[in-house]
């Protein structure tokens, strides 16, 4: 009994060892890998380049004040329509002491003119009442009283341009009224009543009472990687999406493309301008970013199959072909445009031609 068990132990032991080896050598055989069969036909291929940018008005305007003063009254806020001409703000006016000074002094001296000009007038009258001058003196002394009189008017009314910064004369185009120079829409008020702004001169750009913009006037503004830019020409279709409006997208066309690049992260990129044509009834706001789609190359009806059928060696390109027997060979093809998906096939294929693609889908 006790051999009959050491027997059978043995055999055991030796039943474990054989299926580990029979399974260890099945599992180191080289297993035969299968491919997609991908058959070259004809179709369209086109390549093209997405550039990132902005929606923004063509024309953006910043309205300035034309005095120093203190924003007194705000009659617009961003969001509404304004006409060309059209009063934004009124401006207290905080007046220059030199010029104020000045403009009193010359007020005070053209009343002492004025009264000596009546003076010298009341005094030829008598004389000219009793014959003793000439009826072409008395014309003399009394057009030194006009003169007179006008230049005390001019004078009152450039002190009060100076202390009020209007006068009477000028009252509908006071310089303290803060007027719009376009037809468009307010994108910004960056000013509150109370707040000091200066008029721009050559030492100051002056304070922006408010941004306006011709909203049905837009552009698309990006950049593009100077890989790219040589592809480009005026002219050219552009598809626009923005982010914001989901589902919608319109077209512009290509208007400028800058001759100069710009450095961004180490890469060299050119400006590209496109005027968008936007559905007038689609509320697009100033600044959206967006992003634009052009068509570099395209062509139609051509050989084409996917680019994972292709495998390249230095400057060749091969794919595998299938043969008559079913055996794939590696055959040198000729390649042209690319949508990064299917490819061009030039020269090497025919029509209905079945490669192999590099994509393996079941192992045996």
């Amino acid at each position: 009994m006790k051999k009959f068990l050491k027997y059978l132990l043995v055999a055991l032991v030796a039943i474990v060892f054989l299926g580990t080896f029979i399974f260890l050598f099945v599992k180191s055989k080289p297993k035969e890998a299968v491919y997609h069969e991908l058959t070259v036909g004809k179709g369209d291929i086109q390549r093209t380049t997405v550039v990132t940018g902005k929606i923004e008005p063509r024309n953006e305007v910043n309205v300035k004040p034309q005095i120093n003063g203190i924003i007194a009254e705000l009659y617009k806020e961003a969001g509404q329509q304004v006409e060309r001409g059209e009063v934004i703000a009124k401006l207290t006016v905080i007046p220059d002491m030199n010029s104020l000074s000045a403009a009193q002094s010359r007020v005070r001296l053209a009343e002492i003119n004025l009264k000596q000009a009546q003076t010298n007038l009341d005094r030829e009258k008598a004389l000219y009442e009793k014959d003793l001058v000439s009826a072409e003196e008395y014309d003399k002394v009394e057009q030194q009283l006009n003169q007179a009189k006008e230049e005390r008017a001019a004078a009152q009314e450039a002190l009060e341009v100076v202390r009020d910064g209007v006068s009477k004369s000028n009252a509908k185009s006071s310089s303290t009224l803060v007027r719009s120079t376009i037809t468009g829409l307010i994108l910004d008020i960056p000013v509150k009543v109370g707040n000091s702004v200066i008029q721009a001169n050559t030492m100051n750009d002056g304070t922006t009472v408010a941004t306006v913009a011709n909203m049905n006037d837009l552009i698309f503004d990006g950049h593009i990687d100077e890989t790219e830019v040589g592809a480009l020409e005026e002219g050219m279709p552009v598809l626009i999406s923005i982010g914001a409006l989901q589902d919608y997208s319109f077209d512009a066309t290509l208007e400028y493309i800058s001759p100069k690049a710009v450095e961004s992260n180490g890469a060299n990129q050119f400006e590209i301008k496109a005027a968008v044509k936007a559905d007038p009834a689609r509320k697009i706001r100033s600044g959206y970013s967006a992003n634009a789609e052009i068509v570099l190359q395209r062509v139609e009806q051509v050989l084409s199959v996917s680019e994972s059928a292709l495998e390249f060696s230095g400057d060749s390109t091969f794919v595998y072909k299938k043969g008559a027997d079913g055996t794939f060979v590696r055959t040198a093809v000729t390649t042209g445009v690319s949508d990064g998906i299917n490819i061009e096939i030039k020269g090497g294929l025919q029509e209905g031609d079945i490669v192999r693609g590099n994509q393996i889908i079941e192992e045996k």
